[in-house]
């Protein structure tokens, strides 16, 4: 009996030190982090189609294909895209140089000369300026110079000078900008730029520096002319009406 005894002890015992050993050996488990959201899909087509008047830049991207490379890089890539989109009013008044003699391949340098290979917000310009040219999405010699000057973004290309007018979209990877000038490349269109008419100068309209003032005229000696004249036409004709007078008043008495 005793020994029945000993043995369940041991027994229990047993199971108790393996009982504590699992729950101080197990390790903790530290919940795992969760995945980084992924970045908002933004469809540039109907960006373009609802946020402003684009449709000519918007009809030029796809007619060349040329949305597909700036989708692609909005949202397949870490880099993002900035593009630059000029409203429809600035093709209409682009009659030189002209886009119609352009090749196709000339056209889609000249449509991925409006991006950049990368998301830049309206402060990054600040220190974009400073590492004028930046190479643009059509690469080689299709470079662009920004200035901030209080806070606008300007842009250079040496045919065209404008600026960042409104912010259409602003939201990593994506960025949108509209600017109120087709950017023109000199790798298209050469470095023979027209000189920029100068304005034209405003009319010079100065006061007359002889013209007399009115009390200098009636102080003049030709004011004190007609005044003696008028006195004595006016001293004739009196004296004239009192002849009158005599003469009638006589005839009237014989």
């Amino acid at each position: 009996m005793a020994r029945i005894c000993m043995v369940i002890c041991a027994l229990v015992l047993f199971c108790s030190s393996s009982a504590y050993a699992q729950v101080v050996g197990s390790p903790s488990l530290s919940p795992s982090p969760a995945p980084a959201p992924a970045p908002p899909y933004v469809n540039l087509t109907d960006l373009l189609s609802v946020a402003g008047p684009f449709q000519t830049f918007l009809s030029y991207l796809v007619s060349t294909k040329v949305i597909e490379t700036f989708q692609d890089q909005a949202n397949n890539t870490e880099e993002g895209i900035t593009i630059f989109v000029p409203k429809d009013d600035a093709f209409k008044s682009l009659k030189k140089p002209s886009l119609s003699n352009l090749t196709e391949d000339q056209l889609k340098s000249l449509l991925l000369f409006h991006a950049l290979r990368h998301y830049y917000s309206l402060a990054d310009f600040k220190n974009l300026s400073q590492l004028s040219p930046v190479s643009t999405f059509a690469g080689g010699q299709y470079t662009l110079n920004f200035t901030d000057v209080s806070g606008t973004v300007h842009i250079g290309t040496g045919w065209t000078n404008t600026k960042v007018s409104s912010s259409v979209h602003s939201t990593d990877p994506v960025a949108v900008y509209q600017v109120d000038k087709v950017l023109l490349p000199e790798a298209i269109f050469g470095t023979d730029i027209p000189p920029t008419p100068a304005p034209a100068p405003a009319p010079d309209i100065s006061p007359a520096a002889d013209a007399p003032a009115a009390s200098d005229e009636a102080g003049s000696p030709r004011a004190s002319k007609n005044a003696s004249s008028s006195y004595r036409i006016i001293s004739l004709g009196v004296w004239s009406q009192l002849v009158l007078a005599i003469s009638g008043g006589l005839v009237l008495f014989l």
